[in-house]
């Protein structure tokens, strides 16, 4: 035999050799691998059958259906205290009623959100609207006339003048010995709300249903600022003005975490509301680390995240919880952790995961 025949007989040994023995591929049921499913919309009747059948597609898709299933764990656990955080534009956005829905089926215990997110649904609240920009308008022109653009939608600012006055107000008639903090200061809102709105609103469900609303950032917002003209005022009136301590949110929220069986949180955006509600957890373990006493280990034990922040960009808006864990804010999933992040816009994800949990709850 020539010596280039034995070459290739050779050559055809070892591909041979390495070609993988059929008859031993895994099948993905021989490692308990879960089967993916077409979505069939013919088979779809609601929005809870529609998130069920998305979980078993892919990519996006998938998220939103497993996003759903935790909700409702998270949800429907009764040793859970749930924390619901807020950022971004949602109420002008005119999502305001979904965080009512929520309140008000007993799926948050807490709130932490923006100081816009909940000036704009004072404002949506007591009967004022927001509207649709027109692009033929530019921003100097906006301007002009009053209006404040977010986006694609505009907030009057007259409807901040006139929240100014209903916020004048409510301070009148608060003790001027009070030490405020944002979620006392949301509470006289919202029983404002309750004794003259007729309508729906946050701050309203959130007085009804004693759920607590924290507004960590509270001077970068217009509520903020209206107490801030409120306390210039009375400096000019030589009258005692108020005095607003932040850390009496911090310890308010601290103690119900700390005394909770279980916790999750909700989170729709990211920002100061996601970062302040979570560090609650290396709080309250520095503390006994610190102090020695007064704080514990105490991490989250559900998440949902709806927000289009990606993680490479390095802001906790799209740090993943698996991120979370390294800094002892969440358990881990192989310790029972569980936890859903849909990187999605919030106005298109939200309303259908809520809407399919919402059904899940009521066939229960």
């Amino acid at each position: 035999m020539s010596m280039e025949k034995i070459k290739v007989e050779q050559l055809k040994k070892e591909k041979s050799a390495d070609r993988r023995d059929a008859s031993k591929y895994a099948t993905g049921f021989s490692d308990n691998l879960q089967p993916l499913e077409a979505l069939d919309l013919g088979k779809i009747n609601n929005f809870d059958e529609l998130a069920k059948a998305m979980s078993k597609t892919s990519f996006g898709g998938r998220s939103l259906g497993e996003a759903a299933d935790v909700l409702y764990e998270m949800a429907s656990d009764k040793d859970c205290f749930v924390v619901g955080t807020f950022a971004g534009a949602m109420t002008v956005a005119k999502m305001g009623l979904l965080i009512c829905d929520m309140i008000d089926r007993g799926m948050l215990n807490a709130i932490v959100s923006t100081g816009a997110l909940m000036t704009h649904g004072f404002v949506e609240s007591i009967g004022m609207r927001h509207f649709k920009h027109n692009p033929k308008m530019d921003d100097v022109k906006l301007y002009e006339k009053g209006y404040n653009r977010v986006y694609d939608t505009l907030e009057l600012e007259k409807n901040l003048d006139d929240t100014e006055e209903i916020v004048t107000k409510v301070l009148d008639k608060i003790d001027k010995n009070e030490v405020l903090c944002s979620y006392e200061f949301t509470s006289f809102l919202g029983k404002y709300l309750s004794e003259n709105a007729d309508g729906r609103a946050i701050l309203k469900s959130a007085y009804s249903k004693k759920v607590p609303v924290y507004i960590p950032a509270f001077t970068d917002s217009e509520l903020g600022l209206d107490l801030g003209i409120y306390m210039k005022k009375q400096a000019i009136k030589v009258e005692k003005p108020f005095q607003f301590n932040p850390f009496l949110d911090l310890e308010h929220y601290t103690e119900q975490i700390k005394n909770a069986k279980k916790v999750g949180i909700f989170t729709i955006g990211g920002g100061v509301p996601r970062n302040w509600a979570q560090q609650v957890a290396p709080y309250l373990d520095i503390i006994d680390k610190r102090i020695g006493h007064g704080g514990g280990y105490k991490r989250f034990n559900y998440g949902v995240r709806i927000c289009p922040e990606p993680a490479h960009w390095g802001g906790l808006s799209g740090a993943t919880y698996s991120e979370s864990v390294s800094w002892g804010k969440f358990v881990p999933e192989s310790e029972g952790g569980r936890f859903a992040e849909v990187i999605a816009d919030a106005t298109i994800a939200w309303p259908i995961i809520l809407k399919a949990v919402i059904e899940r709850m009521e066939k229960k």
